[in-house]
């Protein structure tokens, strides 16, 4: 493997400052930032927009759709399916 080509490969904070969350992971992603992380060393730090403590996935507070209302709407706004080009001409 070509060591030049390689990416640098490192430990770095991503923080969720919306959840107040943050974690020490190894990545590419580099910062001018730096932060002092729990084992006294500093590292770049990145912050993002949403992570597993934040998203409704993962929290639990995601919405569910309703599909069987929305099929009776339309079926209420348009007619049922099975009335569609389908019919045979009586002659």
């Amino acid at each position: 493997m070509q060591q030049e080509k390689q990416p640098d490969y490192h430990s770095v904070v991503f923080r969720d400052r919306a959840a107040g969350f943050a974690f020490l992971t190894r990545s590419t992603a580099t910062s001018e930032r730096t932060i002092e992380w729990d084992d006294g060393e500093t590292y770049p730090v990145v912050d993002v927009e949403i992570s597993s403590e934040s998203h409704p996935f993962y929290t639990g507070k995601a919405r569910t759709v309703d599909t069987e209302g929305r099929i009776a709407r339309f079926e209420k706004r348009y007619g049922s399916s099975g009335q569609g080009g389908d019919k045979e001409d009586s002659a």
